[in-house]
Parts: structure tokens; C-alpha cells; sequence
């Protein structure tokens, strides 16, 4: 798995490259055989404009949002993508610059607007993006695209048209809201979201929102799991300074990256909440510092709760590492840079339910699968050293999914990830979290994006089914990307449906069953 595979080339610049939105689907061109049982749409979500006119955006997650749909029927099929219309695209096409402030980018004001103009719209209030990049989630019948803001957008997932914006903030009380809320079965969706309580501190509150009955439609409010009895909360070193955040908006020039702090010292606290009653365990459990984007599951066994992560060990912010420049850089250099930056491990930890002051100082963790251990401390706080599930020198395992309709919340064998090459896309991974084993998907100049499982309709097994990737593979041959369908067994080709036109980078989506 960590054998180096090098990229000279610099094919992955062309991740992050603008394209162009399409008037109307085109079609795909089929190698291999697409399973007759694979019908309906794969919906994905990423950056698809990196500039307007002579502006640019500087972060991986300022680019504006761009919809995409592989449509799979009768063993054919089309590709369509257009642009969000959220409010921070239309007024860029109106205005040709940018109008809102972006994660690293920020909006200068209208130059042609007065001193005095100027100083009303501060007092207005923060303007806060609505770039819907980061992933598309169902809610009932309807589906949302979302970023990390308080904003998100009800979409048509058919013709990709731009329904509505939503405000949360209208709902509930929350400044914002995670990009990876999680669906249980009878659609009920769970988000956490942060709220200003009172000296301006932050409180997190966990949002539920119920199966939509007949007629009703309130929009929804991972980075959190979710057991059939627990919400699993990890709260990292790195947070968001509000008085920064609130001040730094009347500063020339600030963006959300200049309001993140890291916390050398605090290390990593979980906190457990009892999903019904939503009341927090008394248990504080602590461990060393480390960022986290991903949650792979979650679930119990005999009193204990596993909690399977993608992190990155330290205190220093990943983010500050996936700036554009950054990412566009040529092979030497995309290297230098990732040596510097904290280092990716996949890792299992193990929270013990209960605990007994007698045990002060012992392993609690009694799971005979597991090297994790909880140590109880004399100050009862619960000290955690992971189980590494996987790690490589420089080599992540991320964008980490699972058969989720079965076995998210619930004891699992298999995640299916994206592998990360010194931050640069290359292969896609399949993990055993129970013995470490792994199959790769690998090509020359290919740089794959989120691994999605869906699973065959009569599935026996865990893993019957297939795994769906966009790749592109801008140096090979004349076609510059394709859908690739895996068998999820042995991570081996099935088919690929090649399209004519680039395709940049994607975060997240999801499969919609015809």
C-alpha cells in the first residue's frame, strides 16, 4: 500500500481547473458491462469554478459549487453537471468578482459603493457564504446541497436546477451545520450544529429532525457517529475564535481561515450523549491531539462503544495545508509540502460506558479484538490510545464509506477509502478493519475522487456489490475522465463510462436508487 507511486506529470492539476456547466446531459461512452441491476443516479458535489474573471479563489474550499450526476439505466450511461445558483454564484455573475467571502478567499467591497454605503452593509451583519460544495444529502423526498454555513440549497436532483436557498437559522438556533449529517433508515436525519451561548462561547446542539409526514417540510438542520443508542461527539484542538470571527469581518481582507486557532494543549476530548434523551454521559474521555474531516462508523458491543476515524495526528490545522497554490504545485514540491504537515492514520478507539473508581489506572477495555485501550486516570478523566487500522508513511486513507444502509451504527468488517498520496488523489482502497487487510484500485496518471458502495439489490454478504468513483486521467488517451464501477469484493474493474470533458475535484454524494 505504501509503495511510492510518483506523479511528475502533474496530471492533478487538472482537479482543479474551471470547466463549464452542460446544457443538457451527454452521453457516456461504456467499457466493460454495467450490472443491469445498477440503475439510478450518482449525485456528487465540488468546486467547478476556481475564478471569476480576473479574481481568484485561493482554498480548496472556496471554489463554487458544482452538481454532478452519472445517470445509469438499462446499461447506459449520461453525465450532466451544472452550477449551484446559490447566492454567492449569482451575484459573482452578476457583478463579474467576488461578492462573498469564502473560506480562504475574501470579497472585497464593491469598489464603486461610497464610504457611507459601505458602512451601513457592515452594520448589517456578516454576509455568510452559501457555496454548496461539500456534499448533497436527502431529507424526505428532497434533497439539499450543503456546505458548513447555516445555508443550504434544495436542488433537483433529476435536472440539477437550483430549487431554494434555506436558512437554518430560521429553525433552529445554529450558526452552522455539519456537512455530514447522518439518515437512519426511516429517514430521520441527525446534524450537529454550533450555536453562540452566552460570554460567546460555543455550544453544540444536536439536531433532529423526524421523518417527514404527509405534507410536512422543514429542512433539515459527520462529523460525529451515531450508534442505535449514542452520539459519539469528538471535539479537536482546532476551533473557531469568535471574537476573531465576529471582528475580523470588519477587517480589510480577513477570510474564516484567519478566524481557526489551534489548542496545543487540550489534546482530543469525545463526548457520548444518549441519543434518546440527548442527556451527556458523565464521562470525560481524553487523548492525544489529532484533526478529524471523517468518521468511518461507530457502534457497541458489551458496553463499550468503537469509534473508527480517519485522523490526522497534531495540533496544527490540516486546512492551512490545502490552499490551491498548494495543491497545484508541481510533484517536488506537493511532496515538501505534505512531509510538513501532520500525518494521516486510520484508528480505532474504544470508550468504556461505565466505569469503576477501583479500576483507577487500569485498562478498561476488555474486547478481545482490540489493542485500544482506556485507562482510567486518578482524576477520572478516561485516557484513549487507538488501535492503528491503517496507516502509510504520507499515505491517507480518507473519504472513508461503508454499506451504510446495513451496517452504519452497527458491528461492520469493510470501508472502502479514498487514498491520498501526499494529499494527491491516487487509488482507492479497500480496508478489513477487522485484520487489516486491503485491496487496492491503482492507474497510471488516475486520480480517482470518494468511493460510494452500493449494494446489490439481493446482497448476502457485506460487500455484494460494486463501488462507484469519478476519475480522471487527463494524461492518458483522448478521453479525459470516466465513471469507474468496481466489483466491492476485490476492489477489480467491472466497467467504466467515459465522458469528453474534465470533471474537477468532488467531496462527497451519494447513490439515488431508480
Amino acid at each position: 500500500m505504501s509503495h511510492p507511486v510518483s506523479h511528475p506529470a502533474g496530471g492533478y492539476k487538472k482537479l482543479f481547473e474551471t470547466v463549464e456547466e452542460l446544457s443538457s446531459p451527454v452521453t457516456a461512452h461504456v467499457t466493460g458491462r454495467i450490472p443491469t441491476w445498477l440503475r439510478g443516479s450518482l449525485l456528487r458535489c465540488g468546486p467547478g469554478l476556481f475564478e471569476v474573471g480576473s479574481e481568484p479563489f485561493y482554498h480548496l474550499f472556496d471554489g463554487q459549487a458544482l452538481l454532478h450526476k452519472f445517470d445509469f439505466k438499462e446499461g447506459h450511461v449520461t453525465y450532466h453537471r451544472r452550477f449551484v445558483r446559490t447566492d454567492a454564484y449569482v451575484r459573482a455573475m452578476t457583478e463579474k468578482r467576488i461578492v462573498i467571502t469564502e473560506f480562504g478567499t475574501y470579497a472585497y467591497p464593491d469598489p464603486c459603493k461610497n464610504i457611507f454605503s459601505r458602512f451601513f452593509s457592515y452594520f448589517k451583519g456578516v454576509e455568510v457564504t452559501d457555496n454548496a460544495l461539500v456534499n448533497v444529502y436527502p431529507v424526505g423526498e428532497d434533497y439539499y446541497a450543503c456546505t458548513e454555513t447555516n445555508f443550504i440549497t434544495r436542488i433537483n436532483p433529476d435536472t440539477l436546477e437550483t430549487i431554494k436557498q434555506v436558512d437554518l437559522c430560521k429553525y433552529v438556533s445554529v450558526n452552522g451545520a455539519t456537512a455530514h449529517p447522518h439518515i437512519e433508515n426511516d429517514g430521520t436525519v441527525y446534524n450537529i450544529g454550533n450555536c453562540f451561548g452566552k460570554n460567546f462561547a460555543l455550544a453544540y446542539n444536536i439536531i433532529r429532525i423526524p421523518p417527514l409526514q404527509a405534507g410536512q417540510s422543514i429542512p433539515p438542520l459527520s462529523h460525529f457517529g451515531l450508534t442505535p443508542n449514542y452520539i459519539v461527539f469528538v471535539e479537536t484542538p482546532v476551533k473557531i475564535n469568535l471574537l476573531k470571527f465576529l471582528s475580523s469581518w470588519s477587517l480589510w481582507g480577513a477570510n474564516y481561515m484567519d478566524c481557526f486557532e489551534s489548542n496545543e494543549t487540550m489534546g482530543v476530548w469525545l463526548h457520548v450523549a444518549e441519543k434518546k434523551k440527548g442527556r451527556l454521559l458523565n464521562l470525560k474521555y481524553r487523548t492525544s491531539a489529532f484533526n478529524l474531516f471523517h468518521h468511518i462508523n461507530t457502534y457497541e458491543d458489551n458496553g463499550f462503544l468503537i469509534v473508527d476515524l480517519c485522523t490526522w495526528k497534531g495540533f496544527e490545522f490540516v486546512y492551512n495545508y490545502l490552499y490551491l497554490a498548494n495543491l497545484r504545485a508541481n510533484w517536488e514540491q506537493v511532496k515538501r509540502q505534505a512531509e510538513k504537515a501532520p500525518q494521516p492514520e486510520a484508528r480505532r478507539y474504544v470508550l468504556p460506558l461505565s466505569i469503576d473508581k477501583a479500576d483507577t489506572g487500569k485498562n478498561l477495555v476488555t474486547l478481545p479484538y482490540t489493542t485500544a485501550t482506556a485507562t482510567l486516570r486518578s482524576d477520572e478523566t478516561i485516557w484513549l490510545e487507538p488501535e492503528v487500522i491503517f496507516s502509510g508513511p504520507r499515505h491517507a486513507f480518507e473519504f472513508p464509506q461503508i454499506n451504510y444502509r446495513k451496517y452504519g451504527g452497527k458491528p461492520y468488517t469493510y470501508t472502502y477509502g479514498l487514498g491520498l498520496n501526499h494529499f494527491v488523489p491516487d487509488r482507492l482502497c479497500k480496508l478489513n478493519v477487522k485484520t487489516k487487510e486491503t485491496w487496492v484500485w491503482q492507474e497510471p496518471d488516475a486520480y480517482p475522487s470518494e468511493p460510494i458502495f452500493v449494494s446489490h439489490p439481493d446482497a448476502l454478504e457485506e460487500d455484494d456489490g460494486v463501488v462507484l468513483s469519478i476519475v480522471i486521467s487527463p494524461g492518458a488517451g483522448p478521453k479525459p475522465a470516466f465513471l469507474l464501477i468496481l466489483n466491492a469484493k476485490d476492489m477489480s474493474e467491472v466497467a467504466r463510462a467515459e465522458v469528453e470533458v474534465n470533471i474537477p475535484v468532488t467531496f462527497h454524494g451519494l447513490f439515488k436508487r431508480a
